[in-house]
């Protein structure tokens, strides 16, 4: 039942803002759930997919999307999903979850800050240097494969100061951007089978419902406002996750030194 509710809750936010899926699917997973990291990661993906794939044609039949800017972004982007992904695996491989945490916490609390910095909007930059947007999409698609969070509000910020799109242009963009990048990310874990069907079922059972309603109150509702609390909680449960993640490395460390004197108290054992 609490997932349902979770599914719900985030859901809404993402169907009001375009941003929170990864945020606070992520840390739910990993703090609530208690998922191993990869596995969290994969069923956020799918989870915040399909969300956006609901939201997208709220965007798309409003003409909020803008082809150009959305293509750029993905050039660069895409390829950095794949290696953010690899980079997860790849630590997981090694047992490094305590050291994942800490990463994921790292990254959603950065990822979430820069909702706070002041906007310094350079429209006149894309016009003239459009061929640096995939440049610049690249860490963002890296942060998203390796955490599936943040793609929404990383995106959004920079489409805001380095475009001449409209705050709903923006939105609609960032919307579509983020679906192609989870839809990528959701065929990678999906072959990998590091995704918790049982969870992912409650959290969509509450999610449906939810981001519909979401988009139909995103014109009467103030996002702007909406997305500074979405920014402030998500790096709450970012600040968290380092908490954890630093105590499981500790853990982890006092245990091989405890395991190592014990061997070497053996060995000199006559």
């Amino acid at each position: 039942m609490i997932y349902l509710l979770l599914g719900f809750l985030i859901a809404v936010c993402v169907g009001l803002t375009g941003i929170g899926g990864g945020s606070f699917t992520v840390p739910a997973l990993l703090l609530i759930a208690g998922l191993p990291p990869a596995e969290a990661v994969g069923t956020t993906f799918v989870f915040a997919g399909i969300l956006r794939l609901l939201a997208a044609p709220f965007y798309l039949a409003s003409r909020q999307v803008h082809s150009r800017y959305f293509r750029l972004l993905l050039y660069g982007a895409v390829p950095g999903l794949v290696i953010g992904m690899l980079a997860l695996e790849k630590l997981a491989k090694a047992n490094g979850n305590a050291l994942i945490v800490l990463v994921v916490g790292v990254l959603l609390t950065i990822s979430s800050t820069v909702s706070f910095v002041p906007r310094a909007q350079v429209p006149g930059f894309a016009r003239k240097n459009s061929h640096w947007l995939p440049w610049l999409a690249f860490p963002i698609g890296v942060e998203s494969g390796f955490s599936s969070a943040g793609s929404g509000a990383l995106g959004t910020v920079l489409l805001l100061n380095y475009s001449d799109m409209s705050p709903a242009q923006v939105v609609g963009t960032d919307v579509v951007f983020g679906l192609v990048l989870a839809t990528v990310g959701t065929a990678i874990h999906w072959s990998l089978g590091s995704i918790s069907a049982p969870i992912l079922t409650q959290l969509l059972l509450g999610g449906i419902p939810g981001v519909l309603l979401g988009c139909g109150l995103s014109r009467k509702v103030p996002a702007k406002s909406l997305k500074t609390v979405v920014a402030a909680i998500a790096i709450c449960a970012g600040l968290q996750l380092m908490w954890s993640g630093v105590r499981g490395l500790s853990v982890r460390n006092t245990a091989n030194t405890r395991s190592a004197l014990n061997r070497l108290a053996g060995a000199l054992r006559p």
